[in-house]
């Protein structure tokens, strides 16, 4: 006897199931729900923030960063997903309603929790890779580490530039470099 597959639902279905759910998430027709963040996931994604607003706007190169829970909608002829990324990056001009944007974002950043890291490893990071992030980030406040993954050019994530001392580098964002231990004080 093999194991029971698991429904797929369409979007309209996901939108209906999860109305009053504040932290629901939409991949691959599978839908997940997540649990209030902890207190330290909240500390270094609110550290990362304060870093990125203050290099955007020292900047000013048209890129902003936005934090969650905020709504990324990542849709093409043939899927709709929606996730709520930790931080995300836009540049330009993008349309969006007050809590959501319909796009894809230039780069990503997913703080781990102990019950999501292999949602992040793999849902998260075939569907950012899949529409194109140029870069997604990973912080794991537990091993106080970040992973920085960049599309390569066949439209995949290569190896990971692994930071667990000195400055973290953004591939895509010139001068972007942040201090690994000011993330886990």
């Amino acid at each position: 006897m093999g194991l029971p597959q698991r429904k797929k639902y369409t979007y309209e279905e996901f939108l209906e199931i999860t109305k009053d759910e504040k932290y629901a998430e939409f991949i691959n027709g599978e839908i997940f729900l997540h649990a209030t963040p902890t207190l330290i996931h909240q500390h270094v994604v609110g550290r990362l923030y304060a870093k990125f607003l203050e290099y955007f706007d020292k900047t000013q190169n048209g890129c902003m960063p936005f934090i969650a829970p905020f709504d990324i909608i990542f849709e093409n002829e043939n899927e709709t997903n929606k996730v709520q990324p930790d931080i995300f990056v836009l540049c330009g001009e993008k349309p969006m309603n007050k809590n959501s944007f319909k796009g894809v974002p230039a780069l990503v950043v997913e703080v781990l929790s102990p019950s999501n890291s292999s949602y992040d490893y793999v849902k998260k990071m075939d569907l950012y890779s899949r529409f194109g992030v140029e870069e997604y980030w990973i912080v794991s406040p537990s091993n106080k580490t970040v992973e920085i993954f960049s599309l390569t050019s066949e439209g995949v994530y290569g190896e990971p530039v692994i930071y667990f001392a000195n400055n973290i580098k953004s591939s895509i964002f010139e001068g972007l470099s942040i201090e690994l231990d000011s993330l886990f004080k």
